[in-house]
């Protein structure tokens, strides 16, 4: 199975979208092949990917053949299991499973065969296993070396049976009092979902049925969208960020957090990726990521700086993930 990568947090706004969408880049420009998945109902990494003539044609009324919800509509409407999904190839090295609206109508479902895993249930098993098995169908389809996830801001049955289909899980930060609270929010829930998925695994009776094994390894986070002022954080923000390290390790791994460092020299923090500005939304229009940016698309003056400023940090970010998930990046 190919390693499978999630970022989440459960609180909203702290850029996991971009954070998706730029290491999903930057991982094919360095030469590997990436699924990119969007999981969150809202659609937004699809959007980032897509043209909104594209994003049309795959979300038509009451149809929905060609994204994650499509896949796993035949198990959910008692038709058959799940469909392999269908590719939007980015480039040589990009593809995207899209997302869609109507996948929250497959929430019902999940929460209800939860239960029933315990039983040893067959069905049960499919379903909360569907999103792990279409995945991996598309990384082989694809002959991806890992997969990617962006899921939405919540703690509900989709999020848990993605996180359990996932290998490991960075976790995108703001520096301030409600990414805290998202992080002591997360860490049980992630330690509570794993020990739930390790109970049902052993109620399988199904032997020819590829589950996910649940593994969730919080491997690490990143600040991201802090200003800046002479190269350091703005003095509102420093005593959030002073309590990440700390709350990460109690939380999370579980850790005594008494001689916690600061987020600078802590192991566990992938980056503090400083706010792109203008360069986000020029992005956006351009459709591409602002290490991508040319003097055409209004990358002019100052931006070029900034471009290649770009490039540089989420290399580096992009290269400490993929080593953390144990993927070898040239």
């Amino acid at each position: 199975m190919k390693p499978v990568i999630a970022f989440f947090n459960n609180k909203g706004g702290v850029g996991k979208t971009t954070l998706v969408y730029h290491v999903a880049w930057m991982l094919a420009d360095r030469g590997l092949k990436i699924v990119a998945t969007d999981m969150d109902p809202q659609g937004n990494l699809s959007a980032a990917f897509l043209e909104e003539e594209r994003l049309e044609e795959l979300w038509p009324e009451n149809r929905n053949p060609a994204t994650i919800y499509g896949a796993v509509k035949p198990l959910q409407s008692g038709r058959g299991d799940v469909a392999d999904p269908i590719l939007e190839i980015i480039s040589d090295g990009l593809a995207l499973i899209p997302g869609d609206m109507a996948l929250s109508g497959f929430e019902d479902d999940l929460s209800q065969v939860w239960p029933k895993c315990l039983d040893g249930d067959e069905r049960s098993f499919r379903v909360v296993s569907a999103f792990s098995r279409v995945m991996q169908n598309g990384a082989r389809n694809f002959n991806a070396d890992a997969i990617l996830i962006d899921l939405g801001p919540n703690l509900g049955a989709i999020n848990r049976a993605v996180l359990i289909a996932s290998d490991y899980v960075v976790i995108p930060l703001g520096p301030d009092l409600f990414s805290l609270q998202g992080l002591r929010n997360l860490g049980p829930t992630l330690h509570e979902w794993r020990k739930g998925w390790q109970d049902r695994l052993k109620r399988n009776t199904v032997q020819d049925l590829q589950l996910p094994t649940g593994r969730m390894e919080a491997i690490g986070y990143l600040v991201m969208q802090h200003s800046v002022r002479r190269d350091r954080p703005v003095k509102s923000y420093d005593k959030w960020i002073a309590r990440i390290p700390g709350t990460y390790r109690e939380f999370v791994l579980k850790q005594d957090a008494c001689d916690a460092p600061m987020v600078a020299s802590d192991q566990y923090c992938f980056a503090l990726l400083k706010h792109y500005r203008s360069l986000m939304p020029m992005a956006q229009e351009a459709r591409k990521p602002v290490f991508h940016l040319k003097p055409a698309d209004g990358a002019l003056g100052a931006h070029t700086y900034a471009v290649k400023d770009a490039y540089q940090d989420f290399k580096r970010l992009a290269i400490r993930i993929a080593g953390h998930a144990g993927i070898e990046v040239s």
